[in-house]
């Protein structure tokens, strides 16, 4: 696996984004009325996916990392549920739902790869790594 230098080449990362970009715009567009607990919950959920890899990956070890990508999958999942009682109320379409929950099941996908890959590596992370080591994933 090639080296990250920072969380945002995380393909993972960069697809949680778009993901929190999508379904910002349909809370932007007023689309979720005035349901703000469900605002809340799904705009936090969408977000929280997209901060703990970034924040696990600036923990610079591997059992760091994990624990938040295992924190950031677990939003992942809560995120889809959300997606159905936006889709029950109408907030969204189903084949925005269909869009959004395809994207977070790709996201799950990197995320078990990544997880796979990092409970299977010798390397422990740039933290405890000897100087003339690479950085975090490698």
């Amino acid at each position: 696996m090639a080296a990250f230098k920072k969380f945002e080449e995380i393909i993972a990362w960069q697809k949680a984004r778009y993901l929190n970009k999508r379904v910002g715009g349909f809370i932007d567009s007023g689309r979720f009325k005035s349901n703000y607990r469900l605002i809340n919950q799904i705009e936090g959920s969408a977000g929280s996916i997209m901060d703990n890899i970034a924040e696990g990956f600036e923990r610079s070890g591997n059992k760091e990392l994990l624990q938040f990508l295992y924190i950031a999958k677990g939003s992942c999942g809560e995120f889809r549920s959300q997606l159905y009682r936006a889709l029950d109320r109408q907030y969204i379409s189903q084949n925005e739902f269909d869009e959004l929950y395809e994207l977070a099941r790709q996201v799950i996908v990197m995320l078990q790869k990544l997880i796979g890959y990092l409970e299977t590596s010798v390397y422990k992370g740039s933290k405890y790594k000897n100087r003339d080591e690479g950085n975090a994933l490698t």
